[in-house]
C-alpha cells in the first residue's frame, strides 16, 4: 500500500453529507492557482480534495477543503489510493513542472474522472493536454492579460464573458452621448447588429425587451454580439460619435 499524509478537515463528513447533490473536485497542485480555484469551490460548498507534494501548501487549506493530501501527481497509485477516480472534476494545476503536470493528466484520464481541466504553460503545451483528453485547458496568465487589456483599452467596458464561436457579453458603463435615449431608439447597437440584454440602474435590473428602456449615463449595460463588432461599438462610443 502506498503511503500519503492526509489532512481531514474537522468540518469534513458534515460539509459532505450537505454537499451529496453537489459535484465533487480533486484540485492537484495548490501553488497560487490551484489553492485560489480549491478554496472557492469548497466556499461554495463543493467537497473538494487538495493534493500537493508540498506539505506546507497542504497544511495551508487542510481547515479550508474537505481533505487535503500530500501525494505526488506523477504517481497513478497514489492518485488512485487518494480516491481521485470517485471524484467528478479534476484540475490539473501544477505550475512550472511540464513533465508532471502532463503526466498527471494522463494519470486522471487512466483514473476515470469524466471531466478534466488543466492549466497550460505554453501553446504547444496547450496542444499536448488537449490531445492527451483534457476538456478545458486554460492558460492563466494569457487569458487574465487579454481580459484586463480589453477594459484597458476601452474604459467603458467593465467586464466581458466569452460564449464561445465569436460571441461575447459585455458588461459596459452608459456614456454620456447614449443619455436619455431609449434603448430602442439607439442606432448605434443596429448599426453594429448588437443586442441589449438589460441594464443595472443602481441595485435595479431594467430589463430591453420592450426597447422603451431610457437609458442614463452610469447605467450598466450588457450586450450581446460578435467580438468585432462589440470592438468597433466600443471605439465608436469612446470617440464619442
Amino acid at each position: 500500500m502506498l503511503g500519503f499524509s492526509a489532512f481531514h478537515s474537522p468540518v469534513a463528513n458534515s460539509r459532505k453529507a450537505k454537499t451529496l447533490k453537489t459535484r465533487s473536485f480533486a484540485v492537484i497542485g495548490l501553488g497560487t492557482f490551484g489553492s485560489t480555484v480549491a478554496s472557492e469551490l469548497a466556499r461554495f460548498g463543493n467537497p473538494v480534495l487538495g493534493i500537493d507534494t508540498d506539505e506546507r501548501n497542504v497544511s495551508r487549506l487542510a481547515d479550508t477543503l474537505s481533505e487535503a493530501i500530500i501525494a505526488d501527481g506523477r504517481d497513478e497509485a497514489a492518485l488512485r489510493e487518494a480516491g481521485v477516480g470517485n471524484y467528478d472534476v479534476a484540475i490539473v494545476a501544477i505550475g512550472e513542472d511540464l513533465e508532471a503536470n502532463i503526466l498527471c493528466t494522463m494519470n486522471v484520464k487512466l483514473l476515470g474522472v469524466k471531466t478534466i481541466w488543466a492549466k497550460a504553460l505554453s501553446r504547444t503545451h496547450h496542444r499536448i493536454l488537449s490531445k492527451l483528453g483534457a476538456d478545458r485547458v486554460i492558460l492563466p496568465e494569457q487569458e487574465i492579460g487579454q481580459h484586463i487589456a480589453q477594459m484597458l483599452h476601452n474604459p467603458l467596458v467593465r467586464d466581458y464573458v466569452s460564449l464561445g464561436n465569436g460571441y461575447h457579453v459585455v458588461d459596459l458603463r452608459v456614456p454620456p452621448q447614449l443619455d436619455g435615449k431609449p434603448i430602442g431608439d439607439a442606432a448605434i447597437f443596429k448599426k453594429y447588429e448588437l443586442r441589449p440584454l438589460g441594464a443595472m440602474r443602481d441595485s435595479q435590473f431594467l430589463s430591453c425587451e420592450s426597447g422603451d428602456l431610457e437609458l442614463r449615463e452610469g447605467d450598466k449595460l450588457l450586450v450581446l454580439g460578435r467580438r468585432t463588432d462589440l470592438r468597433s461599438f466600443g471605439d465608436d462610443l469612446r470617440g464619442g460619435s
